[in-house]
């Protein structure tokens, strides 16, 4: 290999570090914004996600849970779905990646005062396995569990920093 093709590659890997990052950040605002078309887009059509037991398996799935009733009134009310910087490790056109995340509700206060603020509902580990899908990279294994001590959630966070 020669010097211009290791930067070639080198290059190659930032920007697919670049691109998974983005996708995974992209999560947050799409499913705040309730909007089911953009939050279904970062899965693989037959991606998965399994929320503490909860699964989800195609995108459609996902779609079905963004536009779910449930899911829009949480939007309706206010919340922040906010993932951390995630560890990616690319190999070829699979990757993986690591984050922790939290979930902010609005709680309106007491009637007759206008002011509001956010407690944090849920803090999670998330763990995703990706392929690139017609030069795009795509979610085709997420899997979140709450911190809360247990070790399934210590697992997903070695799991993902072991690449």
């Amino acid at each position: 290999m020669t010097a211009v093709d290791e930067l070639l590659a080198r290059v190659r890997r930032l920007e697919d570090e670049r691109d998974i990052a983005r996708l995974i950040a992209s999560y947050g605002p799409a499913v705040d914004a309730g909007d089911a078309d953009a939050t279904a887009g970062l899965w693989a059509s037959d991606g998965s996600y399994d929320v503490d037991g909860w699964c989800m398996q195609s995108r459609a799935d996902v779609h079905a849970m963004v536009s779910s009733d449930a899911h829009q009134k949480l939007v309706a009310e206010g919340c922040c779905h906010f993932l951390g910087p995630c560890v990616v490790t690319v190999d070829g056109d699979e990757a993986v990646a690591v984050c922790e995340s939290i979930v902010l509700v609005r709680q309106v206060a007491d009637q007759g005062s206008e002011k509001s603020s956010y407690r944090v509902w849920r803090c999670t580990a998330n763990h995703f396995a990706l392929h690139r899908v017609d030069g795009q990279w795509r979610i085709s294994a997420r899997t979140s569990r709450v911190l809360d001590g247990s070790p399934d959630a210590h697992t997903l966070l070695t799991k993902g920093l072991a690449g």
